[in-house]
């Protein structure tokens, strides 16, 4: 799969946080949403996320042990429908 624009890196940073219910109260560290990426799209992969936390699709939660994200709950619709049309997934 070839990530070179930036829609396909936020579907894709939206599509594996939606595949693994991470939505509310559900949190993982902000450094495992460049998984999966190639090394050498890091900053790349950073940058598309910290515009999904601005555009409020991705919710932060700062922790003692580093910064914790999820997704919006009340933009899920959004986020489904933005992840059917640029990777052509669709959730049920």
């Amino acid at each position: 799969m070839e990530f070179e624009d930036e829609d396909k890196i936020k579907a894709t940073i939206l599509y594996h946080l939606r595949r693994k219910k991470v939505i509310g109260g559900v949190h993982t560290p902000f450094d495992t949403l460049k998984r999966g990426f190639p090394s050498h799209l890091g900053k790349e992969v950073n940058k598309t996320a910290e515009k999904l936390i601005k555009q409020g699709f991705i919710l932060t939660k700062p922790a003692p042990y580093g910064l914790q994200v999820s997704l919006n709950k009340n933009k899920l619709k959004e986020i489904e429908k933005l992840i059917k049309k640029v990777l052509g997934i669709n959730f049920g």
